[in-house]
């Protein structure tokens, strides 16, 4: 058991853990989320003994040995198998002393323990989490210095995964993994025979790895018994709960504070009304929950529609040096109402052919042909690191829609939660989070026809990708998708194409079925692994879900122009009543009509605002019911 024993840690002066305190049970794995700054690394660093509480502490059983990754990659001439290998301290060691002692007791001694720890079959196990991890036999040979940071990161992962340890400690271990890699880790940590706690943002990871999910908010932790849905589902119930002590505590303040103002200043109630001021200043406030601004996300939808098809490639072929291809033989069509999920492992090329459709790339061989309005909004992490930390929200923005008035450029910076002071903050003093939604909010300021997000979940936490996938689903245009979020791909996309073998096809199946392709449960063979499930059922689900998202289009756009004529019929009311109550300041047209006109005008006005407000309000209804 690993118990948080009033936990209080402070940083630079805040209080990032106020008397924190929880049990987690003996092997039990536990997902630790919060809200990005919430302060769950800080947690985590706790639980190595990296880092001094100011008070409590953190308990768990002797000897138990703590598994995590450190922030420095592991570097040098050494392969990722000998680096893998090598984490195994304990084996490493005794092969050693095999070779160099010479009693035979002793000797005994160490190959029976070695045996113990199946040793033997520790090169292929090490193998295997590597392979899981995408490095391919070739790969496992090249030194550590021939790999990207990234790759550098896996490597450590391996070696954590391979040392097993009794204590697992993992933060955002899907980070530096593409799909394929993070269902591997999902697979591999099910069966994990040690107590694991793990921060992640990703649903799916939570749903299917986790027992327990601890949740840090305002320094505070508390265990729910689950996983993530589960969690959801007790947090609603506890929200409710809170909400409606807080209505009622509201209705008691006001009660006193009425009788204390009543009865005061009368003497034969004056004591009374003491008592009751003792009272209210004795009641403690229920704080509401507070709505995040950090969740807002509301992508501009083009109002020129363009005909079918956006981006066509016939026979393209699209790399980074003349004569050698990264992909070819591309034959793709993107149409307007397109959700389109690019699979396939890192390296693949799912970024060069996101690159090719956002025209930073041009095609070397075949054709590629778009349409000449169409507008491209293309995020990428580099947006997010290459923004001035020395400058605000409101002066990237600003830059980028020269020409268009403040109220314009406010007002896109509002769709991303960026409002008030939080336009004119240091970018530098963003979270990871709020970099990325500005980045999202600067692709975005000329309401795009096609968005492509390669990676655009790396920062946001686990509400505020849900909150991307329901404004993904409100866009009016063509979305293209790279991500390990498995969760997010399976709503928002609706249409899969896998990236390998050189070049792109349709994957005519869902995503459970390219988990199981993937997973080795799949038993198609090698002409059909871009389409190994129900090339019927999936062709017609794609098609289904278009109409769906053009009648819901219909549906918003209907809604919308009920409430500019809701507004429209309001405005009228309101100057008929001005006419009818100040004629001076009235309009001329209205203040020559008499009282009798007026009011029978504002009455047929009024009874078509009844109606079309009616109508609008159905519509908001159905939308949400589509959206649940």
């Amino acid at each position: 058991m690993l118990t948080i024993n009033s936990l209080t840690v402070r940083l630079g002066g805040r209080t990032i853990l106020d008397r924190a305190s929880a049990s987690l049970p003996a092997k039990s794995r536990t997902g630790l989320i919060g809200r990005n700054g919430a302060g769950k690394s800080t947690l985590m660093k706790a639980m190595i003994g990296s880092l001094e509480a100011d008070e409590g502490g953190i308990e768990m059983p002797r000897k138990t040995r703590i598994g995590y990754i450190a922030q420095d990659a592991p570097s040098g001439i050494a392969t990722p198998f000998e680096t893998v290998l090598a984490a195994d301290t304990e084996r490493a060691d005794l092969l050693r002393q095999s070779e160099t002692v010479t009693d035979p007791d002793r000797l005994g001694d160490i190959h029976e323990r070695l045996i113990a720890i199946d040793a033997y079959a520790a090169p292929a196990r090490a193998a295997r989490i590597l392979i899981g991890l995408g490095f391919d036999e070739d790969m496992q040979g090249r030194p550590l210095d021939s790999f990207s940071g990234g790759w550098k990161m896996r490597v450590a992962l391996a070696a954590l995964l391979f040392s097993n340890p009794d204590l697992l400690l993992l933060d955002e271990p899907s980070n530096h993994l593409d799909l394929e890699a993070t269902m591997w880790l999902e697979s591999f940590l099910r069966s994990y025979p040690g107590q694991l706690v793990v921060i992640s943002h990703e649903r799916d990871l939570l749903n299917n790895v986790v027992d327990h999910i601890l949740h840090l908010e305002g320094g505070k932790v508390t265990l729910y018994p689950g996983g993530y849905d589960a969690f959801e589902r007790q947090r609603a119930e506890r929200a409710a709960q809170l909400a409606a002590a807080k209505a009622a505590q509201d209705a008691q303040r006001a009660k006193l504070q009425d009788y204390i103002a009543r009865n005061s200043a009368r003497a034969s109630t004056a004591k009374q009304a003491q008592s009751r001021a003792k009272q209210l200043a004795r009641m403690q406030p229920i704080a509401a929950i507070a709505d995040d601004p950090s969740l807002v996300f509301d992508f501009p939808s083009p109002a020129d529609e363009l005909k079918p098809p956006l981006i066509t490639l016939d026979l393209a072929s699209v790399g980074y040096a003349p004569g050698a291809p990264v992909l070819s033989r591309l034959n793709l069509r993107i149409d307007p109402d397109d959700r389109i999920a690019l699979l396939g492992r890192n390296g693949n090329g799912k970024t060069t052919l996101a690159r090719l459709l956002a025209a930073q790339l041009k095609p070397e061989d075949g054709a590629m042909a778009s349409s000449a309005k169409m507008r491209v909004g293309y995020f990428t992490q580099y947006q997010v690191e290459e923004l001035d930390g020395a400058d605000t929200p409101l002066g990237h923005m600003t830059r980028v829609m020269a020409g268009k008035t403040p109220g314009a450029v406010r007002a896109q910076l509002g769709r991303f939660g960026f409002a008030g002071n939080k336009a004119t903050t240091e970018v530098g003093k963003l979270s990871g989070g709020e970099r990325a939604r500005l980045a999202l909010a600067l692709i975005t300021r000329e309401a795009p026809h096609l968005l492509i997000l390669d990676e655009p979940t790396n920062h946001l936490d686990v509400d505020a990708r849900e909150a991307l996938v329901q404004a993904l689903n409100g866009f009016d245009g063509a979305v293209l998708i790279v991500s390990h979020d498995r969760h997010m791909l399976e709503l928002s996309a609706d249409r899969l194409v896998l990236v390998d073998g050189g070049t792109a096809r349709d994957f005519d199946g869902s995503m459970d079925d390219y988990v199981a392709f993937i997973l080795g449960k799949s038993a198609a063979n090698d002409d059909a692994k871009a389409a190994p499930a129900r090339p019927k059922d999936a062709k017609l689900a794609r098609q289904e879900a278009a109409k769906a998202r053009e009648a819901q289009a219909a549906l918003r756009k209907s809604a919308k122009d009920h409430e500019a004529r809701a507004a429209r019929l309001a405005q009228q009311i309101s100057a008929i009543d001005r006419a009818m109550f100040d004629p001076a300041g009235a309009d001329p047209a209205l203040a020559k009509l008499t009282m009798g006109d007026l009011a029978q005008r504002r009455g047929k006005l009024a009874a078509e605002l009844e109606s079309v407000e009616a109508a609008w309000m159905e519509m908001l209804e159905a939308i949400e019911a589509a959206a649940a």
